[in-house]
């Protein structure tokens, strides 16, 4: 059976189409920046295909999707001639458009997960809350600020977007770690399976989990 659709076009000019119910959405922004398209189903396999201008930050969303269980496709160009920064920052926008429009009214969902993931010397701790209050909490120290061409600082601003469209409060801890690369690739992972927990359906939660009776 075909499940309808419905197509909306946001202030902030990204057009949606999304299945209603299915947790599956497809979300694409276009400005004078950047080009960005992202499809995303929540109760994935891990499928993943990730196209960006920019290798490692290509190589932490395939981290996200392969650990979370997303089947994600992101498909974005920019003017990184210039900077990576628009770019960087406009991916984190319309992911975070496009989980919140996937999950919906978050009937039934967890709404909390955390998760600790270690990679050698380094140990990343992530919590969130799919509260629909953005909030980041960024305790990261990198030894380097970039990896060849890439400025890892570009990471906080991508998260901050990320939250602030998302409406999902993230904390986000590194207590060790030497190697920038470890960092990193440990927080995506972290964030993957904390983002597992949260988006997860739980038979025993009646609406949403909240005392308020919405988020």
């Amino acid at each position: 059976m075909k499940t309808a659709k419905n197509e909306r076009q946001s202030n902030g000019g990204s057009k949606t189409a999304s299945d209603r119910g299915s947790r599956r959405v497809s979300v694409e922004r276009n400005t004078s920046e950047s080009r960005i398209k992202i499809a995303l189903a929540l109760d994935g396999t891990g499928r993943r295909r990730i196209k960006t201008p920019i290798p490692f930050l290509d190589h932490m969303l395939d981290l996200l999707a392969k650990h979370a269980f997303l089947d994600l496709k992101i498909d974005a160009a920019g003017d990184t001639h210039i900077d990576d920064h628009h770019t960087v920052e406009d991916i984190g926008i319309v992911l975070g458009d496009a989980l919140k429009q996937a999950l919906g009214k978050k009937e039934g969902i967890r709404r909390f997960g955390t998760a600790s993931v270690p990679l050698d010397e380094t140990l990343a701790q992530v919590t969130v809350d799919l509260s629909g209050r953005p909030y980041l909490v960024y305790n990261v120290k990198l030894p380097n600020r970039r990896i060849k061409a890439f400025d890892l600082y570009l990471f906080e601003d991508f998260f901050q977007a990320f939250v602030t469209h998302a409406a999902m409060n993230l904390h986000i801890n590194v207590p060790y770690g030497r190697n920038p690369h470890h960092i990193m690739e440990a927080i995506f992972k972290a964030l993957a399976k904390a983002l597992d927990q949260a988006i997860a359906v739980d038979p025993r939660v009646r609406g949403v989990l909240s005392t308020k009776g919405s988020l």
